[in-house]
């Protein structure tokens, strides 16, 4: 067969059809194949790093519960709070101290993440379980001392991260403190 003779609209529409994915011509009413995403399928945000991020605004919004979750390219950890955003002081630390103790605070991990809150909690936020999470090992209260809280967050590795605050809903705030699972 001499292509040159195929006019050129055929085989654009040749082309076409052939880059077309298998379940855009499966049956009506057929239900497409799962798909599932993955880091590699994923493009992950970059430019993070592993110094520490800090910003000293002081408020007397309290922190009120800690919570945490899986994403396919880093692990998340919430602090809420009710009123304005805080300041805060994250770093990585060799050991992760309790407020006014000065009590060293065990972690599981190869790396300590410190997180400070520039707001005070009024109880003891509850550590959420993070068994099975890629990057994170661990989340611990250190205490409230001076208007601060402070978190403990072991992790697998020295890992880069990044720091922001969220507002909403209504009037509070989150700080939301990202872990990245590679480099």
């Amino acid at each position: 067969m001499n292509i040159h003779h195929i006019p050129t609209k055929t085989i654009l529409a040749a082309l076409a059809l052939a880059a077309l994915p298998a379940v855009a011509l499966a049956a009506p009413g057929s239900s497409p194949a799962p798909q599932t995403v993955s880091a590699t399928t994923t493009a992950c945000p970059s430019g993070w790093g592993s110094l520490p991020e800090a910003n000293a605004r002081m408020v007397q919004s309290p922190a009120v519960s800690v919570r945490t979750g899986r994403h396919a390219c880093f692990d998340r950890l919430v602090v809420d709070l009710q009123g304005r955003a805080p300041g805060y002081d994250v770093r990585y630390v060799n050991a992760v101290t309790q407020d006014g103790s000065g009590f060293v605070v065990p972690l599981r991990g190869d790396a300590k993440l410190q997180i400070v809150v520039r707001a005070p909690s009024g109880k003891p936020l509850q550590a959420p379980d993070v068994r099975g999470y890629d990057t994170f090992r661990q989340v611990a209260y250190a205490g409230s001392f001076e208007g601060q809280t402070t978190l403990g967050l072991g992790v697998r590795a020295r890992l880069p991260f990044r720091v922001t605050t969220v507002a909403g809903p209504g009037t509070n705030t989150r700080l939301v403190v990202d872990v990245a699972h590679h480099w």
